[in-house]
């Protein structure tokens, strides 16, 4: 994978692009967040990763930027900014996955290669469809292309992973709670907005530009896809 590289500690960048490299990835390593941000528009990369704290312009802004502009890019926020609050500030953003420091090797290399399968389609589905589809929409999970009534839909990439967990259990309930922790794998917290931030996200997009809805709440249960 073409990996782009946002850390501007002096013993850390180099000593995680090293280790990329040795499993193969070709790594852009940027210790500013302003050229990591015009190399990220001018280059197509299959991951991100970012450290929120750095000169120029924080990883957090730069991943708002590109999720501005269209970019779909998985992004692995890499930080000290550990607490409940930073992570749903980082998920919010657009970002796909969120690695605190201190951490070992190891457990970045496995979520940059979750990442990347999910990205390329190379994971073994097991037999499974790699074309999920209800009705009129459909889901490509290799391609990451989503169609209603013949029409590209462009999501990003939590609305992708979040329409593709409703797909698969389409007229069963699915609580907000289920949500957290299958798709933002974090625990519960009934003081966060993100699922509902996501779900208004997602409507906007899969069915208010048409006639039937799709998604449904269940005000006090949680929410049907289809059924």
């Amino acid at each position: 994978m073409r990996i782009l590289l946002l850390e501007d500690d002096k013993d850390l960048g180099p000593w995680i692009a090293k280790g990329l490299r040795e499993e193969g990835h070709v790594i852009d390593h940027f210790p500013d967040g302003k050229d990591a941000l015009l190399a990220a528009m001018g280059q197509d990369y299959d991951l991100l990763i970012l450290d929120r704290m750095v000169p120029g312009l924080d990883g957090l802004s730069v991943l708002k930027s590109l999720r501005a502009s269209k970019n779909t890019t998985p992004a692995i926020f890499l930080t000290a900014l550990g607490e409940l609050d930073d992570r749903v500030e980082g998920f919010e953003s657009g970002g796909d996955d969120y690695l605190t420091k201190p951490f070992a090797f190891i457990e970045l290399s496995a979520r940059v290669n979750a990442l990347g399968r999910r990205r390329t389609g190379a994971e073994d589905n097991g037999g499974e469809t790699t074309v999920l589809r209800y009705g009129n929409l459909s889901l490509d999970l290799l391609a990451r292309n989503c169609e209603r009534e013949g029409k590209a839909i462009e999501l990003m990439a939590k609305e992708f992973k979040l329409l593709e967990y409703f797909m698969r259990r389409p007229g069963r309930l699915v609580t907000r709670t289920m949500l957290l922790e299958q798709v933002w794998d974090m625990s519960f917290d009934p003081t966060t907005s993100v699922v509902e931030t996501h779900i208004s996200r997602l409507r906007a997009k899969i069915d208010k530009p048409f006639t039937e809805e799709l998604l449904r709440t269940r005000r006090g249960e949680g929410y049907v896809f289809g059924g």
